[in-house]
């Protein structure tokens, strides 16, 4: 009995070094497992805003303000309204102060105003009538030439509302790729997604060009 004993005690005290080293090596793998997926998760790779990045959707509407959106200026027609009452859009560290678009979720920065402001409504919506092209990510359109206040592509003009004026002015009106989405809070518009910057803007639709 004292024998069986003592081959016992000699077992269990090589096994304790042997669990110790696993236990030690499995906590190791746990903690790299984790930091190798929050890497991945978070993207890690290419550019946070833009850089060829297609939304796959427009954005959703947005909820009620809690409170209504700045006036703009009284007495003022046309135009981008005062500097002062433009927003800075860079939520994150690198990313542009106009409204653009995450590339790892999808996600609409700036887009949040909802239906009711001012900058947006037009006095006769679709006068021009509706853009006849395709829409959304599966449509890619090159600038053709012109300024924010008209520009062309895919055989159409186009205008850039007046209060998005200081969103767009890093866009190549001659060269960028464009891809169009609905708006679905203000009537009348689109909103013109820039692929290279992953910036975008409030787009008037004009008629042919």
């Amino acid at each position: 009995m004292k024998k069986l004993a003592g081959i016992l005690a000699v077992l269990l005290l090589f096994s304790l070094p042997v669990f110790a080293l696993q236990k030690s090596k499995g906590g190791e793998q746990g903690k790299g497992g984790q930091r190798g997926g929050g890497e991945q998760h978070g993207g890690g790779h290419g550019n946070p805003v833009g850089g060829g990045h297609i939304p796959s959707r427009g954005p959703a509407p947005a909820p009620a303000p809690s409170r209504p959106p700045a006036r703009p200026n009284p007495g003022k027609t046309g135009g981008p309204p005062p500097a002062e009452e433009h927003r800075n859009y860079s939520d994150q560290q690198g990313h542009p102060p106009a409204p653009h678009v995450h590339a790892n979720n999808d996600q609409w920065v700036g887009h949040d105003t909802g239906p009711k402001d001012p900058h947006y409504r037009l006095d006769r919506p679709w006068e021009h009538g509706h853009f006849p092209g395709e829409i959304g990510r599966s449509h890619i359109y090159r600038l053709e030439g012109g300024g924010r206040d008209r520009f062309r592509f895919g055989g159409y003009y186009f205008s850039v509302a007046p209060y998005d004026y200081d969103y767009c002015g890093d866009w190549l009106w001659d060269s960028d790729d464009i891809v169009l989405y609905p708006d679905p809070d203000h009537i009348g518009w689109y909103l013109a997604y820039d692929v290279r910057l992953g910036t975008y803007c409030h787009v008037l639709f004009l008629g042919p060009a």
